[in-house]
């Protein structure tokens, strides 16, 4: 629904959300349904569902605008929760990296051990790698790299070479030695013949697209929303206090949006990484045997991810690709906020703001933006159900 901001009449809500995608969509609607209370949720874009929206293409494939979304979980609660809402098509992930024209699982496992190494010298670096840490279990680049066998550095050596540098550098445009610890520790060896990328009890898509599942949830009589309008050009802050057009709101304020713009940048913008996303229709069945190919050694985008096997559509003699080309995020443009660049600097500077949001009656900041964290889905439903438990104890 697109709106006229002067339509607004803020004294008719309880809660006011700002941000449609899965954080500020899951607290709407328990605010709405557990909670009883009148939600109105503004969205800047010109729909719902966040970076998760998806929407059929020319083509009649379904794509994710802002790149691939695959939901995986462990956690029962948030996979039941999602459930009611959706059915799930049971797509599990698998990603190639292409390595000079040789495409290996990753992460690297067994499997891409026995291609890159060959089968025999393959065997032994596996059988050293199980008795050091234990079949099936996963080790880390860093982890392999301080190991001083050179069996086990030989691999970290080529994993490092040949998975990890180029790539990393693309994506984050910086050397690997300056990317965060937190980012390294997620390229892992594999000790296992699974190769799908994650190995959660839950994994799949939304049966009819992640569009759909979030429309549902907004679902609700006590739910209105309004798209099209950026909460900066109704809210302000006067006297640590909110204003909704110029009037004093006294309900609930849950913001899912960056607080340095919340806060008109006083301190300095958050940096970030985005991605310029090329889409492509091609007239063909299938373009690649997966649904993602990572470039770790060559071309100058990260990966391509080919819709119809993350959707498993059958849209016969048609196909749709998307081509990832990370940058810096460019503050004032229509740039994308995608990936906080994690340092101390940036994490000091994202708690100036958060001081000053808390210092606003009943006002909420969460999601990755607000948090300036990089979540999973699942980690972003569970937060926004929890917060929105707090909210309804207290009232």
């Amino acid at each position: 629904m697109i709106a006229d901001p002067d339509d607004l009449r803020a004294s008719d809500f309880d809660c006011l959300v700002v941000g449609a995608g899965l954080s500020g969509t899951t607290v709407a609607r328990e605010l709405a349904e557990r909670g009883g209370r009148r939600v109105l949720v503004l969205e800047a874009r010109r729909h719902v569902g966040g970076n998760a929206y998806d929407e059929l293409d020319s083509s009649g494939v379904l794509i994710h605008l802002y790149g691939p979304h695959i939901f995986h979980t462990n956690n029962q609660t948030v996979f039941d929760y999602l459930s009611r809402f959706t059915d799930w098509n049971g797509y599990q992930h698998e990603v190639l990296a292409n390595v000079h024209g040789q495409y290996l699982p990753v992460p690297f496992n067994k499997q891409s051990i026995r291609v890159a190494f060959g089968p025999q010298r393959g065997e032994e670096l596996i059988a050293k790698l199980i008795d050091r840490y234990g079949d099936g279990e996963k080790v880390t680049i860093r982890q392999l790299r301080d190991e001083s066998d050179p069996d086990l550095a030989e691999v970290a050596d080529y994993v490092y070479r040949n998975v990890f540098v180029t790539y990393t550098t693309k994506q984050w445009g910086v050397g690997p030695d300056e990317v965060d610890p937190s980012v390294t520790a997620r390229v892992p060896v594999f000790i296992s013949e699974d190769c799908r990328y994650f190995q959660d009890a839950h994994q799949g898509l939304p049966a009819d697209g992640y569009t759909a599942m979030v429309q549902r949830m907004l679902d609700h009589p006590n739910i209105t929303v309004r798209c099209g309008i950026d909460a900066r050009s109704v809210l302000s802050l006067e006297a640590e206090q909110v204003l909704v057009q110029g009037v004093p709101f006294d309900g609930t304020v849950v913001y899912t949006g960056p607080l340095d713009e919340l806060f008109g940048n006083q301190f300095g913008h958050l940096p970030y990484r985005t991605i310029d996303f090329a889409f492509e229709s091609l007239p063909v069945d299938e373009y690649q045997p997966s649904g993602t190919v990572n470039y770790t050694v060559s071309e100058d985008f990260t990966r391509i991810t080919e819709f119809k096997h993350l959707t498993k559509q059958q849209v016969p003699g048609h196909t749709s690709i998307v081509r990832e080309y990370p940058r810096d995020y460019q503050p004032d443009t229509d740039d994308e906020a995608y990936y906080p660049i994690i340092d101390d600097a940036n994490l000091d500077l994202h708690r100036r703001y958060s001081e000053l949001a808390a210092e606003l009656p009943d006002f909420h900041a969460i999601g990755r933006l607000a948090d300036y964290r990089y979540f999973n889905m699942d980690q972003v439903v569970n937060r926004a159900l929890k917060l929105a438990g707090r909210l309804i104890d207290r009232h």
